[in-house]
């Protein structure tokens, strides 16, 4: 009762830090953060708005990088086109301008409309500045930019800053007969068209903005499907129980979620099969148990009431008891023997020489029972297999065709290799298997029909010859005919099990 206390107090326990919530955190976040399509769409969501943003810096960057290239071929184009007037004829008399430096300015500021954002200075070498502006551009530059032209001997460009915003201005001495004579700047000035820009910029971001909530809704219903599988996985896994194991995955595709499926469906159906054989194999247990377990009590009941007062009933009662109790024995011993099948140290592999195995278990079994004892075949080779394990499948094979037989029926044994199979048979003269029975004669529990009256076996002894079988990486066959007998054959690899290893 204290044991049973105890683990009714930690399972009690167990269950209640399973179901206490963390403190300081509300329920909702928490089933949140396990979301497993909200932190898909989280990951998505923060990859898009991160290449959307870099998106529009870079669109922002390209945008400026192109007006300044812009604005650099519109500040050459005006220099080179003053350099050629100056240089030409006087439209008016036909003569070279000379040194009349007003002259080429007048002219040239006469002829040249200034672009968007644009302004052009002449600048004497003495007397006043003259310009001509866009609308943008009207503005007036600072006396100090003035005086620094006058004096220009090379070409120089640079950035002023005026009441209308930053400029951009390239500014060329005029030279004429070796002397410099005044300057002619143009100046650009890009307020208005980076404003532009950013408003391109803006538009830009509100497009990103609108594509990043569409994208973010889109992921959302595609991630909800892409994980509809995995909310299958979890109902499934929910439905499971040793009760009911019918629940299946609907697949459909062949990408790898559905691979997982099909692999998901496959280990319910191992797991169906599992529980399914626990479940017979604890009740054919209990029923095989029934029989002698009642026997025995019934017997020391009467021992212990005085009922079997004779030495003589009480020596009988104790040998039923005894070979009851030796019965159970074996057969607790039997499901040992097909418990450790399955575990990697079950065989010890050797060379063994199928002719001494035959003669060997041939001898051993003339002892069972008196029949006509026949050694068939006897292959003179050898085959990689664990002696002790083989011996007991065929002699079990051996016990029961001795179960099926009459005194007088022939038992034959005998071993045969045909390429990388090695065999090793038992056929006997009894009344053989139906067909009907042929598959489940090897089940556990399984007793064919055709056996003697009074036979009480355990049914487990084919289903030993199976396992041992199996365990070698062979199989066990049967032939048979009603009236015509029966042969067990044990077909094994010559090399032995896959993965087996030799002991010396």
């Amino acid at each position: 009762m204290a044991t049973m206390t105890t683990m009714a107090s930690g399972m009690m326990m167990t269950a209640t830090m399973t179901t206490t919530e963390p403190a300081g955190r509300p329920p909702r976040l928490r089933r949140l953060a396990g979301d497993v399509r909200l932190r898909i769409l989280a990951s998505y969501v923060i990859l898009l708005a991160f290449a959307l943003l870099i998106s529009v810096l870079l669109v922002r960057q390209a945008l400026l990088v192109r007006l300044d290239d812009r604005v650099d071929r519109d500040l050459a184009q005006e220099v080179q086109e003053f350099r050629r007037l100056a240089g030409g004829t006087d439209p008016r008399t036909g003569m070279p301008f000379g040194t009349d430096v007003r002259r080429i300015f007048t002219v040239y500021l006469g002829r040249n409309v200034p672009g968007r954002g644009e302004q052009l200075l002449a600048v004497p070498r003495r007397g006043l500045a003259r310009y001509r502006a866009a609308e943008s551009a009207d503005v007036r530059i600072a006396d100090a930019y003035i005086d620094r032209w006058r004096a220009l001997t090379e070409t120089e460009q640079g950035e002023l800053t005026t009441a209308a915003g930053d400029a951009r201005y390239t500014a060329v001495p005029l030279v004429l007969e070796g002397r410099p004579r005044g300057s002619f700047v143009v100046a650009h000035f890009t307020a208005g068209e980076r404003g532009e820009v950013d408003e391109a910029v803006q538009i830009v971001a509100v497009v990103s903005a609108a594509v990043l909530l569409l994208g973010s809704i889109v992921a959302f219903v595609i991630a909800g499907r892409v994980l509809a599988p995995l909310r299958e996985f979890r109902d499934a896994a929910r439905s499971v129980s040793g009760s009911d194991m019918t629940r299946r995955i609907g697949v459909h595709g062949s990408d790898e979620l559905a691979d997982v499926g099909r692999s998901f469906n496959r280990m319910l159906d191992r797991l169906e099969f599992a529980f399914s054989s626990q479940r017979d194999f604890i009740r054919d247990i209990s029923h095989e148990l029934r029989t002698p377990i009642a026997v025995i009590r019934g017997h020391l009941e009467l021992l212990a009431e005085g009922g079997a007062a004779g030495s003589g009933e009480r020596g009988r009662a104790l040998e039923l008891v005894t070979g009851e109790l030796e019965r159970m024995s074996g057969f607790v011993d039997d499901l040992l023997l097909l418990a450790k099948t399955e575990q990697p140290d079950f065989l010890r592999l050797e060379t063994v020489s199928l002719r001494d195995l035959c003669e060997e278990i041939v001898a051993n079994a003339r002892g069972l029972a008196d029949r006509d004892w026949r050694l068939g075949a006897d292959s003179p080779r050898s085959i990689v297999a664990d002696p002790q394990r083989l011996t007991q499948a065929v002699l079990n094979l051996v016990r029961n065709a001795v179960e099926h037989t009459e005194e007088g029926d022939t038992i034959e044994i005998g071993t045969s290799v045909g390429g990388e199979r090695a065999a090793v048979w038992v056929r006997d003269t009894g009344p053989g298997i139906a067909p009907s029975e042929q598959q489940r004669v090897f089940e556990r529990f399984e007793r064919g029909r055709a056996r003697r009256p009074g036979y009480e076996g355990s049914g487990l002894g084919l289903a030993i010859v199976r396992a041992i079988a199996e365990a070698h990486g062979g199989r066990v066959r049967l032939d048979s005919r009603l009236g015509d007998g029966a042969r067990f054959t044990i077909e094994l690899p010559v090399e032995g099990p896959l993965g087996g290893e030799t002991v010396s």
